[in-house]
């Protein structure tokens, strides 16, 4: 039976509609009607909003489980059911620079979980191994090198759904990075200390985004434009971006909001295990990780993820940075699909995409998530 919802603030892809009906049925939204057919089952969500379901880039663990500990269905559904009380209603699990026998698991991990439905799961992320030792932030570097062919053909096997893969292009050369990209695999450069010429020539090999901008990255300075550099110059990259307050400064997230063309730029959380958690300490390459007042970080003091939920990363973004909420939604939904190559069925609510909608209040809380429309209360 077809599903109406009305009675909401509705984020459509033309904009904020006052007086739609959004009509699904098998998944899919049919369409955006002047009222709820009579056939149809009528849900009312009172008044709230109806935005895209939020899309994740990055996300190393929730629900106390981090994916590289946990490598299987299980713990993939564990994490995906903790940031859905949150509004992510598609992301891709994050493997953080391990073994490639782990790589190995990770990616066998989510072909299991997309081939059993596993609720939005869209892929995978793979940050690293093939990363800059200067520039490695938590990543331990004990895993961190340039690949050798079967590396790289491994980072190309997930069948279903999408591969991201972040790495320095310092360490994998041009033609690889082509080479991955003509398989299907999305490259971002980052924890890079790559300078702006070598970056450019990644972007020319067909890299194209950006993993975590600003952090971990040859910085922009007067002379040596660095990876930031080349980020912001860039016009048809995108950039994730982490705004929790702690990773980056609001006025430097402004500075690249009006520098990259509108769409260009998405959220991120790089949520840890304590998202969705009782539990705020989490193990990390041995060692004890503890988050406090949101922040997550060593002894040593460099950060390592995030506490950040995505309905969190939205209300920063309104609060901290000046976005209207339908651009701020657009940042969580519209914009990571783009990116990843599915905006033709994900980000966006209009006939004949997927049923992925996070409901908020007036506050802000998410209150309802719908995944291929079928819906989960928060």
């Amino acid at each position: 039976m077809a599903v109406a919802l009305v009675n909401a603030r509705v984020l459509s892809a033309q904009g904020w509609r006052d007086d739609a009906a959004v009509v699904v049925e098998d998944g899919r939204i049919l369409e955006l009607a002047a009222r709820a057919p009579s056939n149809a089952e009528v849900h009312d969500l009172s008044g709230r909003f109806l935005l895209p379901g939020f899309i994740d880039c990055q996300v190393n663990g929730g629900g106390g489980v981090l994916f590289n500990d946990q490598p299987g269905a299980q713990g993939i559904r564990a994490i995906g059911a903790a940031h859905r009380r949150f509004g992510t209603t598609g992301f891709l699990p994050t493997l953080i620079s391990d073994t490639t026998d782990k790589m190995r698991t990770a990616i066998g991990a989510v072909e299991a979980a997309i081939a059993a439905g596993a609720p939005g799961v869209l892929g995978i992320h793979l940050e690293g191994p093939f990363l800059s030792r200067a520039r490695r932030g938590v990543h331990a570097e004990k895993y961190l090198h340039v690949p050798d062919a079967s590396e790289l053909r491994l980072a190309e096997s997930l069948h279903r759904g999408v591969t991201l893969l972040t790495l320095a292009p310092e360490c994998v050369p041009a033609d690889a990075i082509r080479q991955l990209a003509r398989a299907g695999v999305i490259v971002s450069v980052g924890h890079s200390n790559a300078d702006y010429a070598m970056v450019r020539r990644a972007l020319g090999a067909g890299a194209r985004g950006f993993t975590h901008l600003y952090n971990a990255m040859s910085p922009l300075t007067s002379r040596a434009p660095g990876v930031v550099g080349a980020a912001l110059d860039d016009p048809d990259s995108w950039c994730g971006v982490i705004v929790d307050g702690h990773h980056v400064d609001a006025a430097s997230l402004r500075v690249a909001l009006r520098a990259k063309p509108r769409g260009k730029i998405f959220l991120v959380t790089d949520a840890m295990p304590p998202v969705g958690a009782a539990d705020p300490s989490y193990v990390l390459n041995g060692e004890t990780i503890t988050a406090r007042d949101g922040i997550c970080q060593t002894d040593g003091g460099t950060l390592a993820g995030s506490a950040l939920s995505m309905i969190d990363a939205v209300r920063n973004t309104i609060d901290m940075l000046g976005v209207p909420l339908d651009e701020a939604a657009r940042m969580a939904s519209t914009y990571p699909a783009d990116f990843l190559g599915l905006g033709a069925a994900h980000g966006r609510i209009e006939a004949g995409h997927r049923a992925d909608f996070t409901v908020v209040d007036q506050d802000l809380r998410v209150t309802e998530t719908w995944i291929g429309g079928t819906r989960e209360i928060a």
